[in-house]
């Protein structure tokens, strides 16, 4: 009967580390989107001066320049193109 206890015990505090861990998570990519949002917003082209506009290709995510004059590609937007 004391195994018992102490497996379901243990069990239960398996699901409360899972739980936290789950919310912790989400809090971080909550976090991420905002700062990347915040830098998005911030950042200007260097040509032009005007403030860059988030566009999507595919999946791909760019800062591109409202008249044209360039776009700007994270790491991981590099790695998809060269991917594809």
């Amino acid at each position: 009967m004391v195994d018992e206890k102490d497996r379901l015990g243990d069990k239960l505090h398996d699901k409360a580390k899972v739980q936290a861990d789950q919310w912790a998570r989400q809090q971080d990519a909550e976090l991420i989107e905002k700062m990347r949002k915040k830098s998005a917003a911030a950042m200007h082209c260097p040509k032009c001066g005007k403030a860059l506009v988030q566009e999507a290709f595919g999946a791909v995510q760019t800062l591109a320049c409202p008249d044209q004059e360039g776009a700007w590609l994270d790491h991981a937007a590099l790695q998809e193109l060269a991917r594809k």
